[in-house]
């Protein structure tokens, strides 16, 4: 998942290091072993965009699908032109109505990178000790598309034949957007083989604390990512002959406004829904303003009591802030150039060029140009949390976790998510994977995740999307 954080409450977590013996397959949840394979088979191919491949990976998984009695007339490998490596994979299950549309698990089978001397274990073996799977891609997101290829391959094996069709996505390149990104590949040039009435991806878990478990997370909507470039020019000179008009000094200026700016707060639907089901469960203190925050229009000092934690208050709001800077030439000269960059997250709705017209306010000096930078990404408002939506996730979940509360949020990094949205295809996070606090070592050294958490999240996947495929609406 890039640059992803789904929800952002706090809970404690412990560290791991002693080895233990290999977990036993649980008996209430049939194929396990089978899966433990074909996971292990998924998390051992390297799919790094430096050294790895997506399109063996994917070939891997066309051959256990076609295994399982897929014919080749329902898996496609599709590989963009002057990338062999990075090839994707589209598998259908036909359901008995031809005129409900599909629901689409959408997945990404690639990885960020992992140098083997900065971990404690090979990042390329998946290895299992007291209770965790460590490996990259452990949790992301080999763990979500493992899960949904064996989905398929259990529905097939059944006879299972749902009222609508399912689609299985696997991409290439989340991680990497800016070399090559498959899902956005395909919704410009396979649009008809990546259309849904919705899909299923990455961008939400469940919090544990400890054992226990907190709560269930569904994802509605991203905020945008947006760089922008600043860019302050001047002719220069000796360093001994100093002039106010000093490029390092204007961009200063206007990043120092930049910093202490907040932009509007707005609480969309998923927001408004976290705060109201987070409330109770964190009491005093924090879930009393999230209660009062509900009131509207919003009461202000809600909003500046619940800002002061990072992640709620990126929820609530844009937020920019500067993430690089280069300036000068020469220790001994004045400045000709000074830039930097800064990073926005962008609240689903709201347009990229408002925001950088925002900037250039704040900032306030002409100096300083601004730019964005990069291609524009997507923007989409936040798909609806309908009945339709929520019920079958709340009833898995009552299933294998009575009492553990569902709770929407908005994603305030980026997923694939985005390209389909604004696409046409409403795409909802919904793992049933839960971790602790910490991320798991996501994009980090040792990356985890819980061999009960991986498990029964396969589960929970296999069982909701049941549900959803055979749906009446």
């Amino acid at each position: 998942m890039i640059r992803t954080l789904a929800i952002a409450a706090a809970f404690g977590m412990f560290c791991v290091s002693a080895a233990a013996a290999p977990s036993s397959p649980d008996p209430n949840f049939p194929g396990q072993a089978e899966f433990h394979d074909l996971y292990k088979e998924l998390i051992e191919t390297n799919t790094t965009v430096s050294a790895g491949s997506c399109t063996r990976a994917a070939s891997q998984m066309a051959t256990h699908l076609r295994s399982a009695g897929y014919p080749d007339s329902d898996l496609q490998l599709l590989i963009p032109p002057n990338r062999p490596q990075d090839g994707n994979l589209i598998a259908v299950l036909h359901g008995s109505d031809p005129k409900a549309k599909a629901i689409l698990l959408l997945a990404h089978i690639d990885v960020v990178e992992a140098k083997r001397e900065d971990w404690r274990r090979d990042p390329f073996n998946l290895v299992e000790e007291k209770g965790y799977f460590y490996a990259r891609g452990a949790s992301d997101d080999k763990a979500m598309a493992a899960s949904f290829t064996d989905a398929m391959i259990r529905y097939r094996k059944e006879g299972f034949r749902p009222r609508r069709n399912i689609k299985l996505a696997l991409t290439c390149g989340e991680e990497t957007p800016d070399t090559f990104n498959g899902a956005s590949w395909l919704m410009a040039t396979h649009r008809a083989d990546m259309d849904a009435a919705f899909a299923l991806n990455e961008g939400a878990g469940g919090r544990l604390d400890g054992d226990k478990r907190v709560y269930l997370g569904i994802q509605a909507g991203e905020k945008v990512y947006q760089d922008y470039t600043l860019e302050v020019t001047n002719p220069g000179g000796h360093s001994s002959r100093p002039i106010r008009d000093n490029a390092i000094y204007h961009l200063a200026g206007g990043l120092s406004k930049i910093g202490l700016y907040d932009f509007p707060a707005h609480l969309n639907e998923a927001t408004r829904l976290h705060f109201e089901r987070m409330s109770p469960i964190l009491g005093d203190g924090l879930g009393a303003d999230m209660k009062a925050a509900l009131a509207q229009p919003t009461p202000p000092a809600a909003v500046v009591a619940i800002a002061r934690d990072p992640g709620y208050n990126s929820m609530m709001r844009t937020t920019c802030v500067a993430t690089m800077v280069s300036a000068g030439h020469a220790l001994n000269a004045l400045p000709q150039r000074a830039t930097a960059n800064v990073n926005c997250r962008i609240l689903p709705g709201e347009a990229p060029e408002a925001i950088m017209a925002q900037l250039a306010k704040v900032m306030d000096d002409p100096a300083i140009k601004i730019s964005m930078a990069g291609a524009k990404s997507p923007v989409s408002p936040p798909p609806p949390l309908t009945p339709q939506i929520i019920g079958p996730a709340e009833t898995v979940a009552g299933q294998l976790w009575p009492g553990v509360p569902l709770v929407p949020a908005m994603s305030t990094g980026a997923t694939d998510g985005r390209f389909l949205t604004a696409g046409g295809v409403p795409t909802y996070g919904l793992s049933g994977l839960f971790g602790e606090s910490d991320g798991g070592g996501v994009h980090g050294l040792n990356e985890r995740i819980g061999v009960r958490s991986l498990y029964e999240g396969r589960e929970y996947l296999y069982r909701v999307v049941k549900l959803y495929a055979d749906a009446a609406s």
